[in-house]
């Protein structure tokens, strides 16, 4: 009898143990998992904070640059500075600055076709002139072989008189081919006057007649 009444004080003993365990078990808060809840819910929403930060962050630099452009557009084109009095304290807007830009660009376009416009003009005088140049020394020289040659030359009356004699047979023709009843007659018949009468053998013609009358007067 001793040694059942000292199991049955063990066995109750124990099981009191067990349910104060299990007891205070149950009691205690699940802390492993609440934790990894917690620091999961904060990662993500650190995650969200970032790419929001950098979302900012690129839209702000993005229009840092577009404000740089239009302010350098203003600063380089002229017409940007140049603003009228009625609107001398506004700040240009975004549209007015394209156009003033477009406007610019355009006008450089222009200037730049006119430059190399006159370059080649200018290019062309230069060629000229170098012919020139080289036609006036072959003159000279020929003058310094020959210094006897413009002994006998032909003097300036006799000159006019040739030059008169192919202006009045011009003339007759034109006199009696153009009408100048208006100017749209006028230009339609010096056209057509020029094409028929002042052909390179007509002109040599002209020329070849006054030389022999003038010849025949001097001598």
């Amino acid at each position: 009898p001793a040694l059942f009444m000292e199991n049955a004080r063990k066995s109750s003993i124990v099981s009191r143990a067990n349910s104060i365990g299990s007891t205070s078990a149950s009691s205690v808060p699940n802390t492993d998992d609440e934790d990894s809840d917690y620091h999961q819910e904060s990662f993500k929403e650190s995650y969200k904070d970032q790419r929001r930060r950098a979302h900012t962050q690129a839209e702000q630099k993005r229009r840092d640059a577009i404000k740089k452009g239009y302010n350098d557009l203003q600063a380089i084109v002229p017409t940007c500075e140049q603003q009228d009095f009625s609107i001398s304290s506004q700040k240009l807007s975004k549209a007015i600055v394209l156009q003033k830009t477009i406007d610019y660009i355009q006008f450089l376009h222009k200037e730049k076709k006119k430059q190399e416009e006159e370059v080649s003009t200018l290019r062309k005088d230069v060629m000229a002139l170098k012919i020139m140049k080289v036609n006036y020394e072959q003159i000279v020289k020929a003058h310094q072989d020959n210094p006897n040659e413009g002994k006998n030359q032909i003097s300036d009356e006799v000159k006019f008189n040739v030059f008169q004699g192919i202006m009045d047979s011009l003339f007759q023709s034109f006199n009696a081919s153009v009408s100048v009843t208006s100017f749209q007659e006028l230009s339609a018949c010096v056209f057509s006057w020029i094409e028929e009468h002042c052909k390179p053998q007509m002109l040599q013609d002209i020329v070849i007649r006054v030389l022999h009358k003038v010849k025949s007067q001097l001598y």
